[in-house]
């Protein structure tokens, strides 16, 4: 098998080029085909009437000549665990023509085909082979209609221009659709910039309590090892159907960025406090609490730290519910019953801050965290939380510096308030959170890129000695350009390879 190298390519590119490649060579032989609204969302399917099938197989015969693969689509077995029936006939034909980067790391290829499947014809309708996320009967009198690309399903492209023919009935989205905007919001820092070390060793005089908590400040929580190029590439990958990126820095970018792209907006810190907080910050969670008043951030927003990361393709509503909901992707990790300790992680006691908010406003006990996956938010439930509890979303704002008295507004409190309102539910991920400390982590990592079996993950440094830093960027140094081998439309072009 040859695959075409492009340097750029992604899921949601190979797919269309497959799906085109095949609508137009249809089209081109007057086949009446029809798009269809998929089960299997990855790939794409039209139908045609059976009785253009000896004409179909022609023209598809024709295009693996051009290094297309054709291979039967076999109809899927009535139970879990049984074998296939050997005997039954296809039920399509799919047809892709594979795609890799120019390090041949990654392939894909059938995952993404187009699938043509024959629609039995009766006198008044068309009948068909399989089911589909619409209707399995067409009335010959149903029109034929033209249609965007949204309307097949939620894996596409934002703004994209693309249309295709189809038959009226399946111009009704299914129930999971979701059509509202949804944003994504990055925090990032180069802990490494001679001016920002500065302001920081500056502010640490100012804040002499931070010695009390050697996680309050430490270095690891700054370093930037590209992982947001990386990051970046999974979101473009995985999840195309972002409308906009906002990435908000201490007036940082990063040399590789393509600032100037349509979805890309830059904030710094200064638009969004203003007169609330102090400023210069190097307290996380101080940041969260003013990310909602970005202008122009839609109601619905995934806010991601630059070491999470896509891991296989995802549909918005693995995030949010058709009617807004949120999902809450609760973690097993108990928030300790004790009271705040100067000397506890700082998440720890964010925590126990969270819980007696949740306590004092539902009476309920807030038990666990939240895995440190994207953060699935909406600006109205941020909103009324700050102003039902201004004082304590003030005062972790002022915080220079992690401290014992903070909140975490968008990566906890958020979450239990919108479930305790009916905003958010409960959801499973299939999830992998790796320490970069831990001896185990190298290991994983090989297990995570050979398998590719994580919806998301998060590769976190919580406290490393300059020793194990060094290693640890070497480890992401070869990981993450081999879990993410093709190019964003978000880092120029010319940018070095890291």
């Amino acid at each position: 098998m040859s695959a075409r190298i492009d340097p750029a390519a992604s899921p949601l590119s190979v797919r269309t080029d497959n799906l085109d490649r095949v609508v137009g060579a249809l089209a081109a032989q007057d086949v009446p085909y029809f798009r269809i609204p998929p089960v299997e969302w990855q790939r794409t399917v039209v139908g045609v009437p059976e009785s253009f099938r000896d004409r179909v197989e022609r023209i598809l015969s024709g295009l693996v000549a051009e290094g297309g693969i054709l291979e039967p689509v076999m109809p899927a077995s009535p139970k879990a665990g049984t074998l296939p029936d050997e005997t039954a006939e296809p039920v399509a034909t799919a047809l892709y023509w594979p795609v890799t980067d120019p390090e041949r790391r990654l392939l894909l290829g059938r995952e993404y085909a187009c699938e043509v499947e024959f629609w039995s014809e009766l006198p008044d309708r068309l009948v068909a082979p399989r089911p589909n996320l619409s209707v399995d009967v067409l009335l010959n009198v149903e029109p034929e209609v033209s249609a965007s690309e949204a309307t097949f399903g939620d894996f596409h492209g934002v703004g994209s221009s693309s249309s295709y023919r189809t038959r009226r009935p399946f111009l009704l989205p299914a129930l999971d659709h979701i059509d509202f905007p949804i944003d994504v919001v990055y925090t990032w820092v180069d802990g490494a910039d001679p001016a920002w070390l500065e302001r920081k060793n500056a502010a640490l005089g100012e804040n002499e309590w931070v010695s009390e908590n050697e996680e309050a400040a430490n270095a690891s929580r700054y370093i930037s090892r590209n992982e947001l190029r990386y990051s970046l590439r999974s979101l473009h990958a995985y999840a195309p159907w972002v409308r906009r990126i906002f990435l908000v820095t201490d007036d940082q970018v990063p040399s590789w960025l393509t600032v100037d792209h349509p979805q890309i907006t830059v904030v710094s810190h200064k638009e969004i406090f203003g007169e609330a907080g102090k400023l210069p910050t190097f307290n996380s969670m101080a940041i969260e609490t003013r990310l909602h008043h970005i202008d122009g951030l839609s109601e619905h927003f995934l806010y991601i730290n630059d070491d999470v990361f896509f891991g296989q393709p995802l549909l918005p509503s693995f995030f949010f519910t058709p009617s807004g909901q949120t999902r809450i992707f609760q973690s097993r990790v108990r928030v300790d019953s004790g009271p705040v300790t100067p000397d506890e992680q700082p998440a720890m006691s964010a925590g126990k801050n969270n819980r007696e908010l949740v306590e004092r406003e539902f009476g309920r006990f807030l038990a666990f965290k939240v895995k440190h996956t994207p953060h699935a938010a909406r600006r109205s439930v941020l909103a009324e939380i700050e102003a039902r509890y201004p004082d304590q979303i003030a005062a972790t704002a002022s915080h220079q510096f992690r401290h014992p008295e903070d909140v975490s507004l968008l990566s906890s409190l958020q979450q239990h308030w919108a479930y305790l309102t009916g905003r958010a539910v409960l959801a499973d991920v299939q999830y992998m959170y790796r320490n970069l400390e831990d001896p185990l982590t190298p290991k994983r990592l090989a297990t995570a890129l050979r398998r590719r079996h994580h919806q998301l993950f998060c590769l976190n440094d919580t406290n490393s000695t300059e020793e194990s830093a060094r290693a640890q960027t070497e480890l992401l140094e070869t990981f993450l350009p081999a879990y993410y081998p093709f190019r964003s439309p978000y880092e120029q072009p010319d940018a070095a390879a890291l």
